[in-house]
């Protein structure tokens, strides 16, 4: 299956239908059902905690910058604010997506509302596209949120660690959507009863867009989009660096996420900006066990489970000379060896068994 087309209207989603792997039935680790529902108990403390730490350091180190203002002083401060802005909410709109963070669902809602607003990623939109990438994950043709597409461009790459092929892709959707329509792919994973609403908020978000800019104007000052916009775009390499980790280099069109997705032992300060969506092939496997659980599950399930990479240093050398080898055979992908206590993979159906053989010791 050398060529790939990911686009969501190409022969490749097509492709995916008829060989079966699209909405498959995708392989989980053994545990008992009532142990399960102890991991899939939600709870309020842990993200009103950190949902209270995230927003009182952001208004800390706003108000540093601003009160440093025409100084180097400010800088650092800027800095942390556009990670918090531009990468920890990037985390926080996907964990409220599955409405697991909070028990209370209002809290996920708004949380959830925030954070794509930041982010500028239509609520409606991606609420829908992440439900597409858990049912078809990786799965070229009907997943439409493969970040390393083969053959890989090493260039959109990098210039995705400051953000700005997302945000003029982001600013592009919310105009078309605020003018009413819905591109092409989204309306083939949004449905009717949620299209308006998702033209709604691109409207609402256009408008606080503009406010801003028309206070940065009045006020000849760059402070108004400094706490509104611009982190999104020098605060994502945080984003990037973790979220290149999930799959980069593993296998797509397989239904065992063993084989597609990744988990990374990962330095405390990450695992609060990223969520601990650093053990992602338990987020995978079962996504509607809460952020707060999943090293926990990671614990109870990784004997079924292929060696976790221990560091994001590993994971990038484990990665890297994989997506370079990938440009010339998009065939190839790293197959990790299982332990000796875990189930067999549940391979790619036979018609991709290519990349069984493309593995990487």
């Amino acid at each position: 299956m050398s060529e790939r087309d990911y686009s969501l209207l190409g022969k490749s989603g097509k492709q995916a239908v008829e060989l079966g792997l699209a909405d498959a039935s995708w392989y989980q680790s053994d545990i008992p059902r009532k142990e399960m529902k102890q991991f899939m108990q939600r709870s309020d403390k842990p993200a009103i905690r950190d949902t209270f730490i995230l927003f009182t350091a952001m208004i800390a180190f706003a108000g540093g910058g601003i009160y440093f203002w025409g100084s180097w002083l400010c800088v650092p401060f800027w800095a942390a604010y556009g990670v918090l802005y531009g990468s920890a909410m990037d985390s926080r709109w996907h964990e409220c997506s599955h409405r697991t963070a909070f028990r209370t669902r209002w809290m996920n809602e708004w949380l959830y509302q925030v954070a794509c607003f930041m982010m500028i990623r239509n609520p409606v939109s991606w609420r829908w596209s992440h439900t597409r990438h858990h049912t078809d994950t990786i799965i070229v043709g009907r997943d439409p949120e493969i970040a390393a597409q083969k053959p890989i461009s090493f260039w959109r790459l990098i210039q995705n660690y400051i953000g700005v092929m997302d945000v003029i892709g982001g600013l592009k959707n919310m105009l078309i959507n605020a003018s009413g329509k819905l591109n092409p792919e989204e309306a083939t994973y949004i449905p009717e009863m949620d299209k308006q609403q998702a033209i709604t908020v691109a409207r609402i978000w256009l408008l606080i867009y503009a406010i801003t800019f028309a206070s940065a104007f009045m006020l000849q000052s760059w402070i108004p989009l400094m706490l509104v916009g611009l982190p999104r775009i020098y605060g994502a390499w945080h984003m990037v660096l973790t979220g290149m980790t999930q799959h980069a280099g593993l296998a797509d069109n397989a239904i065992d996420h063993r084989l597609n997705s990744r988990t990374v032992y990962m330095n405390p300060i990450s695992r609060f900006i990223y969520w601990n969506m650093n053990y992602h092939v338990e987020h995978h496997m079962f996504p509607t066990v809460p952020y707060h659980q999943l090293p926990a599950l990671h614990e109870r399930l990784k004997g079924d489970f292929p060696e976790p990479s221990p560091s994001l240093l590993a994971a990038y050398r484990e990665f890297v000379p994989i997506l370079w080898r990938q440009r010339n055979e998009p065939d190839y992908y790293l197959r990790r060896p299982l332990p000796a206590t875990a189930q067999p993979y549940k391979d790619l159906v036979p018609d991709t068994a290519a990349n069984e053989t493309a593995s990487a010791a």
